[in-house]
């Protein structure tokens, strides 16, 4: 099986702020690793970092066997990295439909093209009667799976999730479960950082632990959540709780 990601001793510094701290990471073609830690542990700074939003102070990132450490994010969409954004970037004066033709156009060769490949997409995410909407009045729900399409509609070969599920109800949370499982069925490799243990778990293979931007831990859901570090790391209790 093919090793779609690794990441060699990422290190990202603020001045004196040390967010990212030699974190390394392969991730598997078809794989689904889900990027969990406390507030602060640095989860958001690597994937910027992965994605080309931050330069890594030190170490390197391999994607599809290709070093696009430094990249810019245009060039990594473009070789087949997606990722949302945890603050969901949908322009509020454009419709549904226009919003993910924005990322179709990476791949499209016209407007045409473009608009049939966001309606499939639509239709995927469940978006398909919300497509002539303003995004800016779509519920927290629809946003956050607007934002999954878009990045989606870019038919990437690894997509990055940062907290899609943050903020929704119970049911909302399982039809957006719902939606990433018929996303990974198509053979797309996930990275998903995400609070919300009840959704994590029926997604993911693998989880990797950050805290203070260190990876502490690593393996099946069952035998990282049971881990001393990775509790104490939660301030005990959390875990367990699934918070």
């Amino acid at each position: 099986m093919a090793t779609v990601l690794r990441l060699q001793e990422v290190t990202k510094r603020f001045s004196g702020l040390l967010a990212n701290d030699r974190v390394s990471l392969s991730i598997e073609e078809n794989e689904s690793v889900g990027l969990i830690g406390p507030n602060g542990a640095g989860k958001t700074t690597l994937f910027n970092c992965i994605a080309g939003y931050y330069a890594p102070t030190a170490g390197q990132v391999v994607f599809n066997g290709t070093d696009i450490t430094g990249w810019r994010p245009n060039a990594v969409c473009r070789l087949g990295l997606a990722r949302t954004f945890q603050l969901v970037q949908a322009i509020k004066q454009m419709t549904v439909l226009e919003n993910v033709m924005i990322g179709s156009l990476c791949r499209a060769h016209s407007t045409q093209a473009a608009r049939q490949s966001a309606l499939r997409v639509l239709e995927e995410c469940d978006l398909t009667g919300k497509r002539d909407m303003l995004a800016g009045s779509l519920t927290l729900a629809d946003r956050k799976r607007l934002e999954i399409a878009r990045a989606w509609a870019t038919r990437p070969r690894l997509l990055l999730l940062d907290e899609v599920m943050a903020g929704l109800t119970p049911l909302e949370t399982q039809e957006a479960v719902a939606v990433l499982k018929k996303i990974r069925g198509t053979g797309v490799t996930l990275l998903t950082v995400e609070h919300v243990m009840e959704a994590l778990i029926p997604l993911v293979d693998r989880i990797v632990v950050l805290d203070q931007g260190r990876k502490i831990a690593e393996g099946s859901p069952e035998v990282v959540l049971s881990d001393p570090r990775v509790i104490s790391a939660y301030l005990g209790g959390e875990l367990r709780a699934g918070g």
